[in-house]
């Protein structure tokens, strides 16, 4: 009896084969066969989120017949980067999801390789950051922390739930440094759980709190915070009444975002179905639903957009970081 073995690459590849053209079904509505995600994180996290979710849009929406998922950890997510990169050729049907971490770990070198080693195809959503103070705070703005600021420093910490030269601490220190204060002057309290963080919070051990906008949100309609800074180019819509740093004479803008890379060496008419796909998506209400349920934002960059946006928070991330001496 013969027993036949088909290893990953083998499975990935042939599915990439049949994908290729993108046959249109009946309806005239596909785009793609089949789209297989790869995901660099474990179940349950950002990465794994993102990836089903727009898997399921998409398939659901009928834009795409099957999509399947693989997750990969080890490295900060450079596993999976440097599996993409060795076996090009075999992952041609593969989309691996990231964010602002591939910007930060190739800075810091927790990885060798960077965005500029894969073909980029399209930043999907993202996640503003915000600063929220406690409820029963007397600091009631952007211009209340720096006044807080400038009269007692050291009793004006900024907590966040990332480590020192994490994505909390950049922002805290990028909002602090665009106000005209000394990134380096700016007290920064990590803490590993939101819980933690925020009992410091509500126990005044810090004044301010940086967090994802989403978590701001969240926070702020269970009556626990104020947002007082967004990190958004104009309001957003989860939370109207909720200024931006900009409209308080702070400029500086932040998303983490999150977005899809194949392969290098992708055929370009493979990456034009990547981003076809990806575009018809946004329109569907499929994806609406998807949105919605994650409190996620739209934020669409393709190709030469996405490669521009990327190495603009190249620029702006290394520079923060080499001052607060990280780089």
């Amino acid at each position: 009896m013969t027993t036949l073995k088909l290893d990953r690459r083998a499975v990935i590849a042939a599915v990439a084969a049949l994908g290729l053209a993108g046959p249109v079904a009946a309806d005239g509505h596909r785009v793609l066969d089949s789209v297989h995600f790869l995901i660099p994180g474990g179940a349950g996290g950002g990465w794994d989120g993102t990836a089903r979710g727009t898997g399921e849009a998409l398939t659901k929406a009928g834009l795409v017949g099957t999509a399947s998922y693989e997750n990969m950890s080890g490295g900060g997510g450079g596993k999976a980067i440097g599996f993409l990169i060795e076996n090009a050729e075999s992952n041609h049907g593969t989309l691996m999801v990231n964010s602002t971490p591939i910007v930060i770990r190739s800075l810091t070198g927790v990885f060798p390789h960077n965005f500029r080693d894969l073909t980029l195809v399209s930043g999907t959503i993202g996640d503003y950051a915000a600063l929220v103070v406690g409820k029963n705070s007397p600091i009631d703005s952007m211009a209340d922390l720096i006044a807080a600021f400038d009269a007692d420093p050291g009793a004006t910490a900024i907590g966040g739930g990332s480590v020192p030269g994490g994505m909390d601490h950049l922002v805290a220190a990028m909002v602090m440094e665009a106000a005209g204060k000394d990134a380096l002057g700016v007290k920064y309290i990590p803490y590993d759980a939101g819980g933690k963080a925020m009992a410091a919070l509500l126990s005044g051990e810090i004044a301010a709190l940086s967090t994802g906008f989403s978590e701001a949100v969240d926070l702020a309609n269970a009556g626990e915070v104020k947002i007082i800074g967004v990190t958004s180019d104009e309001r957003v819509d989860a939370a109207p009444d909720a200024m931006t740093m900009q409209e308080q004479g702070i400029d500086t803008t932040f998303v983490n975002w999150r977005g899809f890379f194949a392969a290098p060496g992708l055929p370009a008419d493979r990456l034009a179905l990547y981003q076809d796909v990806i575009a018809k998506m946004y329109g569907t209400p499929e994806w609406e639903e998807v949105r919605a349920r994650n409190g996620w934002v739209n934020i669409h960059n393709s190709g030469d957009a996405f490669r521009a946006f990327l190495e603009n928070q190249e620029t702006v991330i290394g520079d923060l970081m080499r001052k607060l001496g990280f780089l």
